[in-house]
C-alpha cells in the first residue's frame, strides 16, 4: 500500500463524483433561515420583563448573525465552501497553502509570526462580491484550478501570536468557515489556545486535521507517535473516526518550485513513510463534491439550529404561575394586616375630635324631626355641644383646596370634609408615608421568599408605592364616614322599622299631648266652669315635655349617636376601603407580571418550535454524504 493510500484514523473519502446532481436543498433552506432570523431579532429588540444577561444577549446576537450569513451564503446556484486553515505559530499553514497552490502565494518563512494578513485563495470565476464581507478585506488570490472552483481556502493568522490583533482577526473569520483545517506539527498539535478554540467551535464547524512536518514525526523512536496521541485526544472529544492527514508540505512546495511548469508538480522522491499530502489535495479537489458541499452546509446549519434551540431553552422565561399564586396569598395576609394598622392610625387621628363628630351626626340625625321635637332637640344639642368649636378650629374656607389641590370631592355635603383631609394629612406625615415604604420592602422580601424573581417585582411594586396614597386615604376616610352617616340616617331591617316608628311618634305625640291637655282644660272651663289653677295650666307644657323626654330617651337608647358606636362602624368601613385600595394597587402585580412572562415564554416556545421544525425538515431531506467524520458527537 502506498503512502498516499494510508490514513490513520478515518480513511479519506473516495474521489469519484456522483453521476446525479443533488436536489436544491440549500436554496430552499435559505428562506427558512431568514424566516427564523426575523422573529429572533424581533424578540431580541422587543422590551421584555424577563431580562437577558449581557452574555446571553451577545450569544443570541451572534446566532442571529450566523443565520443571516448562512442564508446569504446558501441562496446561490453554486454554494461556496470555505475551508479555513487554523493553527499555531510555525506549524506550516502558509507553506501548506503554497503547496496546495503549487507556488508561493502566501508569505511563509522561519521568522515568526509569518501570517499577519489572512490570505483568501479562490477561483477566478467567483466574483469578489460573492465573498463574505469578512473575507473581502483580506488578501485575495485567484486561481484557475477546476477542482477548487467551489472552494475557498483561507490562511489565517496564528492562534498563539504575541500580536493580539492577529488572534482577533482569526476569531472574526471563524464564523465564515464551513470546514476548519486544524494544522499542527510534532511540536504543536495540542497547544492550549488552539485546543480551547477547537472545543469552542467544534459544535458549529466541521473539522479535519493536518499533522504537518511529518518527516520530523517519523524518527523511529519508541513511544506514542504524535498522530496516535492526537487521534486519541480527538476520540476523547467525540470524533469516532476523525479525518487526519499527515503531510510534509515543504517537500511538495520545493518540488513545485523545481517543476516550474503548468499542471500538478511531480511527487517528491524523498517522502517519509505514511505521508498523505496527495490525499489531502485530492480530498479538497475531488472528495468535496457538490453533494459533500451541500451536506457540510446543511450539517453546519443543523448544528446552528440545535445551538439556537439550546440557547432559547436556556433564556426561556420560567412558568411563574404557582409562584404568583403563592405571592398573592402571602400578600393578601400582609395587606390585610397593613390595612388594619392604617385604619387604626386614621381612626386615632379622629379620637381627639369625637365631640365634633358626634355633634355633626346629631345635627344630621335631627333633620328627620319636626315641630316640638325638632325644637327640643336643637336646644338640647346646643347645650350638649356648647364646647364644640369645630368651625372655629378648622379653616374650612380654603383648607380643602390647599391640602389636595381641590382633587378630592366629598361624596356628601358636610363641613367635616376638610377636617378629615387635615387628619389624613397629619396621619400621612407622621406614620403612613413611612409605613408605605416599609410595606413595599416587605412585599418584595416576601415575593422573593416565595420563589418569584425579585427583579420582576421591583419596578411594579415600587410604582405602586409611589402612588398618591394620601389622596386615596383621604377619599377612603370621607367615604367611610359618609357610609356611617348613611347607615345612621337610612338604616335597614329592624332598625329602619324602629327609626320610622320613633320618628312618627316624635313628630306627632308631643303635639297631640299639647292639644289634648289644652283641650281638656278648656272643656272643663267652659262646660264645667272649673277655673284651672297654676299647676293645671303648667300641665299644658309639662305633659308634652315629658312625652318628648321619654321619646328622646327611647331614641338615645335604641338609636344611639355616640362616638363608640360611630367609631366601631367607621373603623369597620375604613378598614374595608383601605384593604380594597391596597389590594387593587398590589395584589394584581404578581398575576400581571406572570401573564407578561407567560406571553414572553410563548414567544420563545414559538421560536423553539419553528427552529425544530426547520431542523426536522433539514434532517429528513439532507443528502447522505461522507462527511460524518468531520463532526464529533
Amino acid at each position: 500500500m502506498s503512502a498516499e493510500e494510508e490514513s490513520g484514523g478515518a480513511s479519506p473519502p473516495h474521489t469519484e463524483v456522483p453521476e446525479t446532481a443533488p436536489q436544491p436543498l440549500l436554496r430552499t433552506l435559505a428562506p427558512l433561515l431568514r424566516g427564523l432570523e426575523r422573529p429572533l431579532r424581533a424578540w431580541l429588540d422587543s422590551r421584555r420583563k424577563f431580562p437577558l444577561s449581557m452574555i446571553q444577549r451577545a450569544e443570541l446576537e451572534g446566532l442571529a448573525d450566523d443565520l443571516r450569513r448562512q442564508a446569504e451564503t446558501l441562496d446561490v446556484e453554486k454554494p461556496l465552501l470555505v475551508v479555513m486553515l487554523m493553527g499555531g505559530t510555525g506549524v506550516g499553514k502558509s507553506t501548506l497553502l503554497n503547496a496546495l497552490a503549487g507556488g508561493p502565494i502566501a508569505q511563509a518563512s522561519f521568522t515568526r509570526p509569518t501570517t499577519r494578513d489572512p490570505v483568501v485563495y479562490f477561483h477566478h470565476s467567483v466574483k469578489s462580491e460573492r465573498l463574505d464581507p469578512a473575507l473581502r478585506v483580506c488578501r485575495l488570490v485567484q486561481h484557475d484550478r477546476p477542482g477548487l472552483e467551489q472552494k475557498i481556502i483561507v490562511d489565517t493568522p496564528d492562534i498563539d501570536s504575541n500580536d493580539l490583533s492577529n488572534r482577533d482577526k482569526l476569531i472574526a473569520l471563524l464564523p465564515v468557515a464551513d470546514i476548519v483545517l486544524y494544522v499542527g506539527s510534532q511540536e504543536k498539535y495540542h497547544d492550549r489556545l488552539g485546543w480551547d478554540l477547537f472545543k469552542e467551535q467544534r459544535q458549529r464547524r466541521a473539522f479535519a486535521f493536518v499533522l504537518n512536518k511529518w518527516d520530523r514525526c517519523v524518527t523511529g523512536e519508541s513511544g506514542v507517535q504524535p498522530d496516535e496521541d492526537l487521534l486519541a485526544d480527538l476520540k476523547a472529544e467525540g470524533f469516532q473516526n476523525p479525518l487526519l492527514f499527515r503531510t510534509t508540505a515543504q517537500l511538495w512546495l520545493d518540488a513545485a518550485k523545481a517543476h516550474g511548469g503548468s499542471g500538478l508538480p511531480p511527487k517528491p522522491a524523498d517522502l517519509p513513510e505514511g505521508e498523505q499530502f496527495g490525499l489531502l489535495r485530492n480530498w479538497l479537489e475531488l472528495g468535496l463534491t457538490r453533494l459533500e458541499i451541500e451536506a457540510v452546509k446543511a450539517r453546519g446549519v443543523g448544528q446552528l439550529l440545535v445551538q439556537i434551540t439550546r440557547m432559547a431553552e436556556t433564556v426561556r422565561p420560567p412558568d411563574l404561575s404557582a409562584e404568583a399564586e403563592k405571592v398573592k396569598a402571602s400578600w393578601e395576609r400582609t395587606l390585610a394586616e397593613e390595612a388594619d394598622v392604617q385604619a387604626d392610625v386614621l381612626v386615632g387621628t379622629l379620637e381627639p375630635y369625637q365631640t365634633e363628630v358626634e355633634h355633626h351626626f346629631s345635627v344630621e340625625d335631627q333633620q328627620r324631626f319636626r315641630g316640638l321635637m325638632a325644637a327640643y332637640l336643637q336646644l338640647t344639642t346646643r347645650l350638649r355641644y356648647a364646647g364644640s368649636g369645630l368651625r372655629d378650629r378648622i379653616p374650612f374656607g380654603n383648607l380643602k383646596g390647599k391640602l389636595l389641590g381641590g382633587r378630592v370631592e366629598t361624596p356628601v355635603e358636610w363641613n367635616l370634609g376638610a377636617f378629615v383631609q387635615e387628619c389624613a394629612r397629619t396621619a400621612g406625615e407622621r406614620v403612613l408615608d413611612q409605613r408605605t415604604t416599609a410595606l413595599t420592602n416587605r412585599l418584595l422580601v416576601e415575593g422573593e421568599a416565595k420563589g418569584f424573581p425579585l427583579t420582576l417585582l421591583t419596578d411594579p411594586v415600587g410604582s405602586a408605592g409611589r402612588l398618591d396614597w394620601r389622596e386615596k386615604i383621604t377619599r377612603s376616610v370621607i367615604e367611610a364616614l359618609a357610609e356611617v352617616e348613611r347607615q345612621a340616617t337610612h338604616p335597614t331591617g329592624f332598625k329602619r322599622i324602629v327609626r320610622g316608628t320613633l320618628s312618627l311618634l316624635a313628630n306627632t305625640l308631643p303635639e297631640i299631648a299639647l292639644v289634648s291637655t289644652a283641650g281638656l282644660l278648656l272643656w272643663n272651663f267652659f262646660i264645667h266652669g272649673e277655673t284651672p289653677d297654676l299647676f293645671r295650666m303648667s300641665l299644658v307644657a309639662l305633659i308634652p315635655l315629658v312625652v318628648i323626654i321619654v321619646l328622646h330617651l327611647l331614641i338615645l337608647l335604641l338609636l344611639p349617636v355616640r362616638w363608640p358606636a360611630i367609631r366601631h362602624e367607621f373603623r369597620k368601613q375604613l378598614g374595608t376601603r383601605v384593604a380594597a385600595d391596597l389590594g387593587r394597587a398590589y395584589l394584581t402585580i404578581p398575576g400581571e407580571v406572570c401573564d407578561a412572562i407567560q406571553e414572553e415564554r410563548k414567544q420563545v416556545d414559538g421560536l423553539i418550535a419553528e427552529t425544530k421544525q426547520v431542523n426536522d425538515w433539514l434532517a429528513e431531506r439532507q443528502q447522505a454524504a461522507r462527511v460524518a467524520e468531520l463532526y464529533g458527537k
